[in-house]
This record gives structure tokens, sequence and C-alpha cells, in this order.
């Protein structure tokens, strides 16, 4: 049996200039400075404002108010113009420079090599196989049917073996390796052959299992060399890299080459100063010419002035909504900035962890009225400048727990409370996760040792056992 009825929904439709707010807000300072550009291309009215001085009367944005136009809603009276930051000078601003990529810099010491085009070709495919960290981790049957079926080129187990074998003696030494004891291998050929050098070779190739297991006592004895000869070979191979990939940064490869801060914090006079920069961001202004189009279109009831008015309409609209949703995200990052500084107030002042308060999303959310997905997307990719380095906001924002005395301690207190006991231990008798916890609570810190555990993996802090030091 069929049932009509009638059913009310109340849905919640975002305006165009909404949309747009949300997208700007998302964006770094370098990927908005793209967006711009980008819309600038593509919309004829919106153009950038390169005036230093104040614009004349006659040069000025016309104000468009369209309440005589018959065929549309009017526009609001707006000068559309935007001046993003004011007319303060383009700072001096530190960037992070993204590193030589790690794949150009192995092909370009493979061109100087004098090989084959069939042997250049094997071993760039090699390269592109390496993991971020250097290392080759595909066994090299798997890269001969590779070889094949993704790039048509015939090779065999000894010329692939070959060729890895050229591309671990690139530079960063320890490039290529399948494991982590070819990598230490690799890299200690090159140091000069002392005998503690000789020492570590040995201990590597012959007694690597026992060395990563920390028995000391059994290379000592198998070796035939005393703890102070161990001491020395291990004082050798602990500074050797075991991620030589790491080297040479890869993460931005395909990205922006420069990460620049969206928010500069300095102190003044004993008073904290949170500004944000307009580095290259362009200020923008409406054409006047399309706006005299529009207007000298308004009352006309030739057809074709008709359709130009209405193109121009629709892209002074989408100008009107891009300028305006430029100064929303404008205000919106600088109160969610200034209501972090000012909920972390005695951290920014000098940058001691331990001041850092434990802060979520949702705190500064009811203290700017913002919902917690835009608080979430003001802190996504954004970066401050402050007086003592260079952060990601992500990295102000940690859970809580509580001390010894009631006080709401952070996380990131905690775990540098953790890492001072594990630096402080004595090596040849490191802390277990228990002892830590008895440490933790000398020290004012109510810590379960499931959290220790936790914490400590978090931190890359080994077990006691693996902390044991001769």
């Amino acid at each position: 049996m069929l049932k009509q009825g009638l059913e009310l929904k109340q849905t919640q439709k975002l305006s165009p200039l909404q949309i747009q707010t949300i997208k700007l807000i998302e964006l770094p300072t370098q990927e908005l400075e793209q967006r711009i550009r980008k819309e600038l291309e593509e919309n004829p009215v919106l153009e950038e404002n390169v005036a230093s001085e104040e614009d004349d009367d006659e040069n000025a944005p016309r104000e468009v108010s369209l309440s005589e136009y018959k065929d549309d809603d009017p526009i609001p009276s707006y000068k559309l113009k935007v001046n993003n930051y004011g007319k303060d000078e383009r700072p001096v601003y530190n960037t992070f420079s993204v590193k030589e990529s790690f794949t150009q810099s192995l092909m370009e010491q493979l061109g100087f090599r004098n090989l084959t085009e069939h042997q250049h070709a094997v071993a760039a495919f090699i390269i592109g196989s390496l993991d971020d960290d250097g290392y080759l981790r595909r066994d090299l049957d798997s890269l001969v049917d590779d070889l094949a079926f993704r790039a048509g080129i015939e090779s065999d187990e000894k010329e692939v073996e070959d060729m890895l074998h050229v591309i671990q003696e690139f530079d960063p030494p320890g490039v290529g390796a399948r494991d982590l004891r070819e990598c230490l291998l690799l890299q200690i050929r090159n140091l000069k052959q002392t005998p503690d050098v000789r020492n570590a070779t040995r201990i590597l190739r012959d007694y690597f299992n026992e060395f990563t297991s920390k028995h000391f006592s059994k290379i000592v004895s198998r070796m035939g060399i005393s703890e102070s000869d161990l001491k020395a070979a291990i004082a050798k191979i602990v500074k050797l890299n075991p991620a030589p990939g790491g080297q040479i940064d890869d993460s931005y490869s395909e990205q922006a080459q420069q990460i620049i801060p969206d928010f500069l914090l300095t102190l003044e006079n004993g008073e904290l100063k949170l500004t944000m920069p307009r580095f290259s961001v362009p200020e923008l202004k409406v054409n006047k010419k399309y706006a005299d189009i529009l207007l000298d279109a308004a009352n006309s009831s030739e057809r074709e002035k008709k359709e130009a008015a209405a193109f121009v309409k629709k892209k002074l609209d989408s100008a009107k909504w891009f300028v305006e949703a430029i100064k929303q995200r404008h205000n919106t990052l600088m109160s969610t900035m200034q209501a972090i500084v000012d909920y972390q107030h005695d951290y920014f002042m000098d940058g001691d962890e331990s001041h850092l308060k434990p802060m979520v999303l949702k705190d500064i959310a009811e203290r700017t009225g913002f919902d917690i997905s835009t608080i979430s997307r003001v802190v996504n990719s954004k970066y401050i400048e402050t007086h003592f380095g260079i952060y990601s906001l992500k990295y102000f924002f940690s859970e809580g727990m509580e001390n010894a005395d009631g006080e709401e301690v952070s996380t990131r207190e905690l775990k540098k409370a953790l890492q001072e006991c594990v630096d402080a231990e004595d090596k040849r008798n490191p802390l277990t996760d228990d002892q830590l916890v008895a440490e933790m609570t000398r020290r004012g810190y109510k810590v379960a040792r499931r959290t220790i555990a936790k914490y400590r993996d978090q931190l890359n802090i080994p077990k006691a056992r693996m902390r044991k030091e001769l």
C-alpha cells in the first residue's frame, strides 16, 4: 500500500562566500598566493593593486550599487578592493628550505659513470626503487621481473646486483643497502682503517646479532679483545648513519619548495606582538573598466549590452565573494592564533616546554566562538615564527593529565620529564619501566606503567636492556 505524506526537513545551505572562505582558511600562505594568482588569471574583473600610495578619486575602484538593475538582485554598496595586510613593508622572513631531491642527487651521480645505455637504464630503475631512507627493500629477483614488466628492460640478477654495487658507491655513504648491517658496513669501509675501525667492521660482519642484542660479554670473549677495545669500536659504529636517505629531503619534492610562516610573534618590551606578514600575497581590486560596463548597461534595452552586463555581473559577484573571503580568512586566522597565544602566554614568553599547557581544539573553539572544524582548518599546515624558533601550529596542542598535586599538565611536559629520566640514568643499569614509574612519581607525575611504555615508544626510547652501555 502506497503512502503519501509531507515531510519537513531543515537543511543548511552554505553560501558561495562561506564555501570560498572555508576553502581559503585551509590554505597556508604560499598556497594562498598561488590560489590568488589563479583567480586573477580566471576572473578578468579582478586585478592586482600595485599602487603604493592612496589611489586618487579618478582611479579608485568605484563603489558598485545596482539597485536600478531590473534583471537581477542588486549588489550591496561595496567598495571592491581589499588591502590584505596594510601598507607595512614586506618583512625579511625565515623559511624552511627543502634540500636537493634524494633521487635527483643519485641520478646526477649516475650520469658521471661510464655505463652503457642499457646499464644506465637498469641503474636508474634501481634508484627509483629505493625507499625514502635510502634502502633497497625489493629482492633482486623481483627487480628483474619489474624491469621486464614495468619498464620493458631485459636483465638478470647479476646485472642488477652489479648496478646496485655501483649505486652503493654513491653519496650519501650507505645508500642502496638492503638491511641495516649492510648499510653500516658500506659506510665503515670508507673510514681510515685504524684498529678501532677494523674491530667495528668485524663486529658488524661477524657479530651483528650479538651487537644489536647488547650481548657485549659474548663479543669480548669471542673476538678476544678488551672491554675498552669494544667501547672504542662501538663508538665508531654509533656515529654511522642508519638512514642515509634522510640526509636529503624528498618530502616536498613535488610540492612547494619553501614553507613560509603564516604568523610572526615577537617579544617587544615584555609584550607579545602577533602579526600576519603579508609576504607575497597580492592585494586585489576590481578593474574599474568592468564596473563601468555594468553600470552603463544597467538600464539599457539593448540585448548585447544586457548579455555583457549579465556576464560582468557574474564575474563581479565572484570577485566580491573572493575578496571578502580573503578578508574573513585573515580575521579568522588572526583571531584563532591570538587565542592560542593568549592560552599559552607563559610558554610563548620564553619557549620553555614545561610552560606549555594542555590544549585541545575545543579550548580554542570556545574562546573564539568558531566551530572546532574551523579551528582544525586554521591549524592545519600553518606555521608561526617566534623569537625562539619556527613551529607548526599543531605542536601547541596536546592532551593533559594530572600531576601529584592534582594540577593538569600536558603530555608533552610528561614526555620531557620521561626523557630527562632516561638521559640521567646509569647506562650500565638502565631504568626498567617500573623504575621509570617510580622516578616519575618522585618528580610529581602520576603515570601508569602502560603510559610509560606508550610514551617511551613515541619518543623512540628502547627498552631498558637495549639502552645498556658498557
